[in-house]
């Protein structure tokens, strides 16, 4: 993702907020807000923002499933579909 097409100083931020609504919303790009010619915030629209903290939730579940594996903390699935198996049996 490029934000060099979306950069915008805070004064457009305050000045066009309706239309930056608008136009977040349909296009879905996020847009890199500027202060004295710093990087201060990004904008973006609340689909895109939650779909981020879902990938987000799910890399932290992979990147812990990989250090349990790696530390030797698993069990090999045959062994929980057998138990799996033998719980619906009682």
């Amino acid at each position: 993702m490029k934000f060099s097409t979306q950069v915008k100083p805070i004064s457009y931020l305050k000045s066009h907020a309706a239309e930056i609504v608008k136009d977040l919303s349909q296009s879905r790009e996020p847009m890199l807000i500027t202060q004295n010619g710093e990087a201060k915030l990004v904008v973006m629209d609340v689909q895109s923002y939650e779909e981020h903290e879902e990938t987000l939730a799910l890399l932290k579940l992979l990147a812990l499933g990989n250090r349990e594996i790696e530390q030797g903390q698993f069990r090999p699935a045959v062994e929980v579909f057998a138990e799996m198996d033998k719980d619906d049996l009682q």
